[in-house]
């Protein structure tokens, strides 16, 4: 791979010093004939086979010339993007299937689940009755037993709340935090930790780096807890995952501030449900569009981004609210036409709709 592309940079060198001893009539004539060859190309060759060492010596080019002139390339900037997305996953390919372990009690947890007149299995509950068991033993002894031993009420009445039920009760007073992974375009790995809260989904951008140790987490959580100290309702919970990087000082800073700590079950990215929808919006709205440079460009994208996504982007929030409400104007009169002036942000990436004044 280096030779070869050691070899091309040598051949398009010499090429430019054969280049600079001729005349201007005969380069405008050569270039109008590779014009001409290259759309004879595009006529017959759908998609060109290109080596890796032809992709550097174009992404390189691309930075030299104007955005205006890419037309010429064979390539575009959404492949750029996908050999980036190929060189990540190739980079972080693991050797073992990964995700959640199958759960043994899976069928006994169906059995809890369907309730006292149909068995895991689906068999309607009067098949003991065929087994000469009598019409209430299977109804009543054999369902008893399990609940009994895991202290299970009826259905609808189980000792605990769900995961559902609980967010529900006490969103206003919970506040999610959670990390995830951006890749550069020199394939270095950073890595972000926010936090939001879960009634307005507000977001607040700790920080990203590319080593994040426990005196660092520990000083973003600080910070953080500075920030939330400002809200109206105090915070109650603090939900987190197992992440080895949320050490015991990290909890210490929310506990002297008497937010409790819960910790999801392990490998159970549904019970942090709200943060991880978030980690989604943030990679198809803003950073599967991006190649970014290193931390300072990824924190700078990501300030701009989360300023947009807590003031601004109605269509996608709760009650078509963005999480910091919509800014107070004057109604107007139905006969009077309204001005709408649009703000481009990240080089017209996010486009933001105001009324204009």
């Amino acid at each position: 791979m280096l030779l070869a592309v050691l070899y091309v940079v040598l051949q398009r060198v010499l090429q430019l010093f054969g280049l600079l001893c001729r005349s201007t009539d005969f380069k405008e004539l050569e270039i109008l004939v590779l014009r001409h060859e290259l759309g004879v190309l595009r006529r017959q060759v759908v998609r060109p086979a290109l080596r890796p060492a032809d992709r550097v010596f174009l992404a390189a080019a691309s930075r030299m010339l104007p955005r205006v002139r890419w037309s010429s390339f064979l390539v575009t900037p959404a492949t750029l993007l996908r050999w980036h997305r190929r060189l990540v996953a190739n980079r972080w390919t693991y050797a073992r299937p990964r995700g959640r372990p199958p759960n043994p009690r899976r069928t006994s947890s169906a059995r809890r689940a369907v309730g006292p007149r149909e068995s895991a299995v689906g068999l309607p509950a009067h098949r003991g009755r065929t087994e000469g068991h009598g019409p209430g033993r299977f109804g009543d002894d054999r369902q008893k037993g399990p609940a009994r031993a895991e202290q299970l009420g009826p259905v609808g009445e189980r000792r605990g709340p769900s995961w559902r039920e609980f967010l529900r009760a006490q969103a206003r007073s919970i506040v999610a935090v959670d990390f995830f992974t951006v890749d550069t375009a020199w394939l270095q790995r950073l890595y972000v930790l926010f936090f939001i809260e879960v009634a307005s989904r507000r977001v607040y951008l700790a920080g990203c780096t590319a080593n994040p140790d426990g005196a660092w987490v520990t000083q973003q959580a600080r910070q953080v807890a500075w920030a939330l100290g400002d809200r109206t309702e105090p915070v109650r919970f603090l939900i987190r995952d197992h992440d080895r990087k949320f050490t015991n000082s990290f909890d210490a800073v929310f506990r002297a501030l008497g937010i409790r700590v819960i910790r999801t079950p392990i490998q159970a990215p549904q019970a942090n449900a709200i943060a991880e929808r978030f980690v989604r919006t943030v990679r198809s709205e803003c950073l599967d569009w991006l190649l970014i440079g290193n931390a300072r460009h990824l924190e700078r994208v990501l300030t701009v981004f989360v300023d947009h996504f807590n003031s601004h982007r109605p269509h996608r929030g709760l009650n078509l609210e963005p999480p910091d409400g919509r800014l107070a104007t004057d109604k107007q009169a139905r006969a009077k036409a309204i001005v709408v002036e649009r703000r481009d942000r990240l080089g017209g990436l996010l486009r933001e709709y105001r009324r204009a004044a």
